[in-house]
Order: C-alpha cells, then structure tokens, then sequence
C-alpha cells in the first residue's frame, strides 16, 4: 500500500550502564521513502541505527517492520524479512572474486541460473564488470563499497539500510553513489546515516537530526540546514 508506514520504533531506548545513547525515540519510515539521519559524534545516530539493524538489543522499546516486532532479532533474522544492511565496515570475503560475493548474496535467495543473472545485472549497474573476476581483498576501498552495495543488491531487498556507504570514496565515487542510491530509491525504501552533507543535500527527501540520543528535528534537507539549534549542535560553519 502506498505511503504505508514500514518501519515504526515505539519509545526505542538503547544504556549502555549509566549512558543513555538512545533516549525514547518515536521514529515513522514510509513506503519508498528516502530518509537520512544525521547528527555530531556521539549523538546516537549509529546505535539507533545498529538497533534497526540488530546489531544491538534494545534496552527497551519496539521495532515494528511492517507490524512484525523485530526488537533484539539478530541481524541475519532481520535480513531475512527483506532487508538489506550495509554497515560502516566492508563486509565481503576478501579472497573470493567480486562475482562470486555477488553470486552468493543473490544464490540465498534465487536459484542458481536466476542468481547468475541476478549477478550480471548488478555488477553491470555499479560499473563492476571490468574488475567481477579480481579478489575483493585487491581492491581499492571505494570498490569494495560498491561490491558489499552489490552483495545488498542482489538479494532484492524491499528495504535498505546503509551506514556511511560514502565513506574513503573520491568525489567522482560519491556522485556515482548518490545517482546509484537516488535511482534505487525509484523502487526501494532506504535509510542512510551519514556525515557527508553534500552527499545528504544530493539525496536527501527528509533528514532527521539526532542529538543526546533523541530526535531533534525532521524536516527538509533546507529547513534542516537553516534551523538555529542544528547549526548549534552539528552544521556549524559548514551549513
């Protein structure tokens, strides 16, 4: 259904001991939406994130993807309700070849002559083919990226979740990057964290700031850059 919302968390609240990193957050993601989130250093956007993702188990709280609770599921459960996770450090087998990261990722899901096209056609849309029979390991970082974005590809996720997928790239990489996401985003609902603000003003729909561990403002990428308390807290000169 259109502009369902897809992902809900109620009250989500991540301690650490005696540290609050996420503080009662109500968060809504709809259908097809693009929504970045963003915040200074230790403001609880990754840990918000790596709840989403499984990565940690709330302290309390809910994750609601479409109804289902997903709250404290590891990180493969979750993917397997039709999520595709990129986290902020490659996550690829260094020893295989870039088609076959990409072969294995789509095979879990697609038999094997459909998971062989499956393959071409995502290696062909990031621009991967010239290098699909080079070791990951051998690559340059910004290559890497594009092939553990390839791995998410291929399985055909109907959400996407990807932690600063920009990160060590050139400027021509994350160019490349933002035409890719913008153009996935076409079919796919996506949530980035990123600290790359011309990036985000590349591909940003909606942005939402964190800061103390609670959301501070959800707005435009243009409302978001001229509010007073997020150019306090984050932007800065650099808005």
């Amino acid at each position: 259904m259109a502009n369902a919302v897809v992902l809900e968390t109620r009250g989500l609240t991540m301690r650490f001991g005696g540290v609050v990193a996420v503080d009662r957050v109500d968060f809504t993601l709809r259908e097809r939406e693009l929504r970045c989130l963003i915040g200074p250093n230790g403001a609880g956007k990754s840990t918000f994130f790596k709840c989403l993702t499984g990565q940690l188990k709330p302290s309390a709280g809910d994750i609601l993807l479409r109804d289902l609770h997903v709250g404290g599921l590891e990180p493969n459960q979750i993917a397997n309700h039709g999520v595709g996770i990129k986290t902020q450090v490659p996550s690829v087998f260094d020893g295989l070849s870039v088609h076959e990261n990409i072969w294995l990722a789509a095979r879990r899901d697609h038999p094997a002559v459909q998971a062989d096209r499956r393959t071409d056609e995502t290696m062909e849309r990031l621009r991967l083919t010239d290098i699909r029979d080079r070791d990951v390991g051998q690559l340059a970082h910004g290559q890497r990226q594009w092939v553990e974005l390839g791995i998410v590809m291929a399985r055909e996720p109907w959400l996407i979740l990807l932690d600063e997928p920009t990160a060590g790239m050139t400027h021509e990489e994350v160019e490349r990057t933002a035409d890719l996401i913008r153009e996935l985003n076409e079919t796919t609902t996506i949530i980035v964290v990123e600290h790359d603000m011309q990036f985000i003003r590349a591909i940003a729909n909606k942005v939402t700031v964190f800061h103390q561990g609670a959301i501070l403002m959800e707005d435009s990428m243009e409302a978001v850059s001229q509010d007073a308390r997020v150019r306090d807290v984050y932007l800065g000169k650099a808005a």
